[in-house]
């Protein structure tokens, strides 16, 4: 089987795979790009999965995740600000070791409100200081910043950025090399202003990447792993893919899948599920082949 050329399988997909088998699986199903997660990369030691990577001949379209800045200042926050500069770092490396049209994306979440604190307001203050102080060390390395809004339900414990018009609010202090958003339709699909905002990033060449998946009620006791393959759900993926592509947008588009009984299914049925329902529900609507020459790109 051979996947659709812009899709790219995240890691988080396959979670119990190690670097080598995703790798493995991702190439074998037919992808031409993967998107990493920096626990698996940590595993391997950088170097030597920047070197995995590179000899899979397959593209990097994202490494996940950094962020998790909300603390007040502190050990804590210095700890995390330094993390998030390491992240950068793991980034640009990967990046310069995919295949040509690789793209140099690191995905944040913010955080969510620290412990014993209620103070909504100045967690998400704290997270435009750390922007601030990260978008130098993004710049400088040719990387950008890739700011996810999670679904209002992850607002206490993982991300105090809930919208696409609040991550934009975010990002427009800086170019838009350096800091931009991810449109992940499982989080911002029920969102009444979505399509405006996904215009306006456009506008403003701000969509560093685009994740599909699909929203299927109930949800389970864990949210965190209530993630579908597209078209298993309620999600638009015509209105939303169409929205993106009307931007310009011409990258590899994610699929990543939270999900326990999709991670305990072999590794390369997974692949070949997530292929073919992207290629259901989210291709039709795709008119660009994938960028090879991006400014963004490394390794070409």
């Amino acid at each position: 089987m051979s996947a659709h050329p812009r899709l790219s399988l995240n890691q988080a997909t396959i979670k119990h795979a190690t670097l080598d088998e995703a790798l493995q699986v991702t190439a074998e199903a037919g992808y031409q790009a993967i998107g990493l997660w920096r626990e698996p990369v940590a595993e391997l030691g950088l170097e030597q999965a920047a070197r995995r990577l590179g000899s899979s001949g397959l593209r990097f379209t994202s490494l996940c995740r950094a962020g998790f800045f909300t603390m007040p200042e502190g050990p804590e926050r210095r700890a995390s600000i330094d993390d998030n500069r390491r992240a950068i770092e793991e980034t640009a490396t990967l990046a310069a070791a995919g295949a040509p049209g690789s793209t140099a994306v690191l995905v944040l979440v913010a955080g969510g409100i620290p412990a014993g604190s209620s103070d909504l307001i100045g967690a998400r203050a704290r997270v435009a200081d750390a922007l601030a102080e990260l978008a130098p060390d993004a710049e400088a390395g040719g990387v950008q910043l890739a700011i996810e809004p999670l679904h209002p339900m992850y607002v206490s414990d993982r991300a105090v950025v809930s919208t696409l018009k609040q991550a934009l609010d975010l990002a427009a202090p800086f170019a838009p090399e350096v800091v931009g958003v991810e449109v992940d339709t499982f989080h911002v699909w029920w969102d009444p202003e979505a399509l405006d905002q996904i215009a306006r990033a456009g506008r403003e060449g701000r969509i560093a990447s685009y994740q599909v998946c699909d929203w299927k009620a109930p949800l389970p006791a864990d949210v965190l792993l209530a993630r579908h393959y597209p078209g298993d759900g309620v999600v638009d993926f015509a209105s939303f893919t169409e929205a993106v592509e009307a931007t310009g947008y011409d990258r590899d588009i994610e699929v990543e899948l939270f999900n326990a009984e999709i991670w305990a299914t072999p590794f390369a049925e997974v692949a070949d599920r997530t292929a073919a329902s992207f290629d259901a529900v989210v291709a039709p609507h795709l008119a660009k082949a994938p960028a090879t020459s991006s400014a963004l790109s490394r390794g070409a």
